[in-house]
């Protein structure tokens, strides 16, 4: 149950920001960039704090799940291998693929066939040298189903992997799949030592052992994981500091009371309401850019009233994006404006659904709800899903749709949500939710999430949005390998489903961390992963 009180002192709050951002003309202006309060870098206007040693202290916001690549599906554990394991390819700051332990890489016409040659002369930790055998147990480890790793989906199509000689391995599908790459660069695809693999079993999570500029240390599960300087990394010059120690505070004071004291060298998140005071005092610089994280309320496309478009639509007019913005993000966003966020591979603009109270009601009243309807909100039940749930409540009752605010905890979500083995069956209206897709590719962003074969449990479409049309496009893009008619496919499927409305698009998040101003080297990427190889100490 919600504090009335708070409730109250909230939405007036709310109603008083809205009308200060639209105006009287019941609309508001699309965001104007310059005018959001991006922290600026103040390394410069400060003496460079004090720092003792040559280590780092990042402070992380949840507990590590594991350190095995193939069987880990959170962006965190996933960040903390990076320092330690590396993939064939993988992404740059701007998630744009590069090579990795690759050499080269090339796809054939029909998506079936990808090739890479690999780099020469580089061992595992363990001594074990780096070649198309070690590829080889490692792809046949994660896409056999009978090992039961959280990331055999992502390779599930893997027909063949060969070792074509010492140094070119090849993977065959069993069909054709344009985003191969993508899923190549993904953090799943990293490389375990296979001497490890043996040595270790399923007990290689604990005992993670890769090619990357830092060796595995330690992991007390209470409190810490450290990992050390490789010396024989095999990119000269690299890594710059001699280990770092990733410590969980879920706290958001506690995190940032160690980055003030020098406690912590990094932490991330930053929360967004202190952002601005912590920024250029006590040595710390906040970072914030624009990221691949959206955010969005999905409809129950199967249920009344959201079976019809027009609803759909009108709860899009029905909401301020900009004012979403400011009041549940604090500014550190930007609107949505198509159903992927920019910085995806074959991303297309569309035209933003305007902040227009008036046309949602028309679009309400030719669908038959004149006097509107009452419905239910879920999400999580952190402060941030509570504040934007209740922000969205208050937007909608203004069009005459009363919303009911319905937070839960993570267990309860997901099995209200996810665990639905027919779609008959589900009970959710709305849901607060976002994404980010890791593989830096528009597939991962859509098909998951907005195909018709990805209705729950096989996925995670909970608007139970099908439309024949956008399947047809999600495929056909996957069926080559050819970029310029997988861009033309995927912009024709945004535009379609941008218009058919399954969800209310809300904003693309910002990243936000901070760090020390002797630190460089060490940032967050678009899709909210860390990079600390290139970590150095300004003295």
């Amino acid at each position: 149950m919600l504090n009335r009180k708070y409730l109250t002192a909230l939405l007036t709050s709310l109603m008083v920001v809205i009308l200060v951002l639209t105006g009287c003309s019941g609309k508001s202006s699309a965001t104007d960039a310059n005018q959001k309060p991006k922290t600026e870098k103040k390394q410069e206007a400060q003496p460079l704090a004090k720092k003792e040693g040559n280590s780092l202290t990042i402070a992380i916001s949840s507990n590590l799940v594991s350190m095995d690549p193939h069987d880990t599906n959170d962006t965190l554990s996933g960040s903390i291998q990076s320092t330690m394991l590396e993939g064939l390819v993988g992404f740059d700051k701007d998630m744009k693929m590069i090579p990795v332990l690759a050499e080269s890489y090339e796809a054939s016409d029909d998506a079936k066939v990808f090739t890479f040659k690999l780099k020469q002369g580089i061992k595992f930790h363990d001594g074990t040298p780096f070649n198309a055998e070690a590829v080889k147990a490692n792809i046949d480890r994660v896409a056999n189903p009978d090992n039961k790793l959280k990331r055999y989906s992502m390779f599930a199509l893997v027909d063949k992997a060969e070792a074509v000689d010492e140094y070119t391995f090849r993977v065959t599908l069993k069909e054709p799949f344009g985003a191969m790459l993508n899923n190549f660069a993904h953090p799943a695809a990293r490389i375990i030592s296979p001497e490890a693999l043996k040595k270790y079993g399923k007990d290689v999570s604990m005992h993670p052992v890769g090619t990357g500029p830092f060796k595995f240390s330690e992991w007390d599960q209470s409190d810490h994981l450290t990992v050390e300087k490789n010396p024989d990394y095999w990119v000269k010059g690299l890594p710059k500091v001699d280990g770092i120690k990733f410590k969980p505070v879920p706290e958001n004071g506690a995190r940032v009371a160690m980055l003030q004291t020098g406690e912590a060298d990094f932490i991330y998140p930053v929360p967004t309401e202190q952002a601005e005071t912590l920024n250029g005092k006590d040595g710390i610089v906040v970072e914030n850019k624009p990221s691949i994280v959206a955010r969005y309320m999905s409809m129950n496309t199967t249920k009344k009233p959201f079976n019809d478009v027009k609803v759909r639509q009108a709860i899009n007019y029905a909401i301020n994006k900009e004012a979403f913005i400011k009041v549940v993000n604090r500014g550190y966003g930007s609107e949505m404006d198509s159903i992927i966020p920019e910085g995806l591979q074959f991303y297309s603009k569309q035209t933003p659904y305007p902040y227009n109270p008036e046309k949602a009601k028309q679009l309400l009243k030719e669908a038959g709800y004149e006097n509107g309807f009452e419905t239910t909100v879920w999400g999580a039940n952190n402060s941030d899903a509570m504040k934007a749930m209740e922000f969205l409540q208050q937007q909608l009752g203004q069009v005459g749709i009363k919303v009911n605010v319905e937070p839960m905890e993570a267990g309860t979500l997901t099995d209200k949500i996810w665990s639905v083995q027919d779609a008959k069956d589900a009970e959710v209206d709305l849901y607060y939710g976002g994404w980010s897709s890791s593989t830096g590719d528009a597939d991962w962003g859509i098909r998951p999430l907005l195909a018709g074969t990805s209705i729950p449990p096989k996925s995670y479409n909970v608007a139970y949005y099908q439309n024949e049309k956008a399947d047809q496009l999600i495929n056909g893009a996957l069926q080559t390998a050819d970029p310029e008619k997988r861009k033309e496919a995927y912009a024709e499927v945004q535009e379609l489903i941008w218009k058919d409305a399954p969800w209310a698009y809300l904003i693309v998040e910002d990243t936000m961390a901070g760090k020390k101003n002797y630190l460089e080297g060490v940032y967050l990427l678009p899709d909210g992963s860390l990079n600390a190889k290139e970590a150095v100490i300004k003295k």
